[in-house]
């Protein structure tokens, strides 16, 4: 059995309430247990997991938010920068599912985010787990 920790960006609450369920519907159908924390933003969340990283108490993570598109480039910076960021804490061996949503308007996010719909949440942890068994295979 793992241990996940589920980080989330809580930026949009009742969206990211859609991601969690997912994530944790997924994480315990396979078994195994997990934590939750939160923090402001989506830029937060490598940070997160790095820290978590280090202190060895978990086998995957998970990080959920949602970024929506709107009038300035911050968009861009949001959404490239921390999939940028996950993606290197991947490359140096952890195992993440990236469950960020990077969208154009509130529709989109809640199709993709509703674990009835898209259920990303449910995605993210299952490749959270899939990166952890060939992790283990790979040791």
């Amino acid at each position: 059995m793992a241990h996940v920790l589920i980080a989330e960006a809580r930026f949009y609450g009742h969206l990211n309430d859609m991601l969690l369920a997912g994530a944790r519907a997924a994480l315990e159908a396979a078994g195994h247990s997990h934590e939750t924390v939160t923090v402001p933003g989506a830029l937060e969340l490598p940070a997160t997991i790095a820290l978590a990283g280090e202190s060895e108490q978990f086998d995957a993570y998970v990080v959920l938010g949602v970024v929506i598109r709107g009038e300035t480039y911050h968009f861009e910076i949001v959404a490239g920068e921390s999939a940028r960021a996950i993606m290197a804490l991947t490359l140096d061996g952890l195992a993440i599912g990236n469950g960020i949503l990077t969208v154009e308007n509130e529709a989109q996010a809640i199709v993709r985010a509703d674990p009835k719909q898209g259920d990303k949440g449910g995605d993210a942890a299952k490749a959270a787990l899939v990166l952890l068994v060939l992790k283990d295979r790979f040791a």
